[in-house]
């Protein structure tokens, strides 16, 4: 059972040692002399917000048919 716990704070310390070098973005100029265009250094937003917002929308629906299946099963049993 020890090893278990060694090889997960193992790999805990590798992932955590290894992300201090991940960045989001690159370096945003890379000719210092040239001024940058800060539209060419932003991270796209829309994407992966959409599809978590169309996730959440699809897990309250089916929240919503599972509690009115519920309901209507407790009904027909009374």
């Amino acid at each position: 059972m020890k090893s278990i716990y060694k090889k997960i704070v193992y790999v805990f310390l590798g992932l955590l040692v290894l992300t201090t070098t991940v960045h989001a973005q690159g370096f945003p100029c890379p000719d210092p002399d040239e001024p940058c265009d800060p539209d060419d250094v932003n991270v796209p937003f829309d994407g992966g917000a959409s599809l978590l917002i169309a996730a959440g929308v699809a897990y309250g629906l089916k929240k919503i048919n599972d509690k009115r299946k519920e309901e209507s099963q407790t009904a027909e049993k009374v």
